[in-house]
């Protein structure tokens, strides 16, 4: 099995069998890049900027499930972009489509198993920050996970093990490791990549908010009294997604940053009706944007930024 040796050797013997013939099936038909980026809804036209593009759909890899929401179009994507080489996720799964962890997941896993250095994730998320105007964008700073289970849980051969490539694997996290517990990752989100994709909007002429992102299992759109729980506690946009991809993103050693496009304001009171054809008619106005941000971003990453 190809791939990423180091990487993949975290993972459960079964799971890493099926992660890993997926990683061979792509790498053959020439994927890998440095920058992996998952597309959240209405933002797939960011492919359209991907020089010498190559596409696969999700039922073409083995082992993947192909999504059922609309606006995902459920195809993995390699090319160049800002000068960078990237593999996009167009499309992702979700919680609510009633998938087991180990499907929902394994195409996150396969994107770090083609080796990337750095991810991008992005959503579309309703607005808790009451400044917060649809078509507004977010770079998440931190999350809140309230889907109250553990995305890692079965999946990982040495679930207390520190990152691939994490500083002091041999020194305070194997003594941690030793003794049933886990040092954590303080940063999901990778503090340089996030100033980097805050200065890319500002090169770009694209304003953007941080913030922290909470993520729900859905796919019910949060009742009032959960939109209160959700400010009080300090989140400022609620989502369906991101935040399992981001754990095991990280688990797996890869940099992630992520980005929210803000579809619609979340009100304790006098809530709108809202469909998820409403997120994506706020992406679509947006999604322009989105891709020139991404593309300013690209053109200034390296490793060390």
């Amino acid at each position: 099995m190809s791939g990423t040796p180091d990487r993949l050797a975290i993972l459960t013997e079964g799971w890493r069998r099926r992660v890993g013939a997926a990683v061979d099936h792509l790498r053959a038909d020439g994927f890998a890049g440095r920058v992996g980026l998952i597309l959240g809804s209405g933002l797939g036209n960011f492919v359209d900027a991907i020089e010498d593009a190559h596409a696969v759909e999700y039922g073409d890899i083995p082992g993947y499930a192909t999504t059922t929401v609309a606006e995902h179009s459920g195809r993995l994507v390699r090319g160049t972009a800002g000068g960078v080489p990237v593999v996009v996720m167009q499309g992702r799964l979700h919680p609510y489509e009633g998938l087991p962890l180990d499907e929902l997941l394994l195409p996150t896993a396969v994107l770090g198993g083609l080796g990337i250095e750095a991810a991008v994730i992005t959503n579309a998320a309703g607005g808790l920050n009451r400044l917060y105007t649809p078509g507004d964008l977010m770079v998440i700073r931190d999350q809140i996970d309230m889907h109250l289970d553990d995305p890692l849980r079965g999946l990982l051969a040495e679930p207390f093990a520190a990152p691939p490539g994490a500083p002091g694997a041999e020194g305070a996290a194997a003594v941690l490791a030793e003794i049933g517990r886990s040092g954590g990752l303080p940063d999901l989100y990778d503090v340089k990549l996030a100033g980097s994709l805050v200065a890319a909007g500002g090169r770009a002429g694209v304003p953007v908010h941080t913030g922290t992102y909470a993520s729900m299992p859905g796919p019910a759109y949060e009742a009032k009294a959960e939109i209160g729980m959700l400010r009080r506690i300090g989140c400022d946009a609620v989502g369906m997604s991101t935040a399992p991809e981001t754990v095991l993103l990280r688990r797996l050693g890869v940099r992630t940053v992520g980005l929210s496009c803000i579809t619609n304001p979340a009100r304790e009171t006098g809530q709108p009706q809202l469909s998820h054809q409403d997120v994506v008619e706020v992406g679509a106005m947006v999604r322009d944007r989105v891709a020139k941000l991404l593309l300013a971003f690209l053109e200034s990453f390296s490793g060390g930024s």
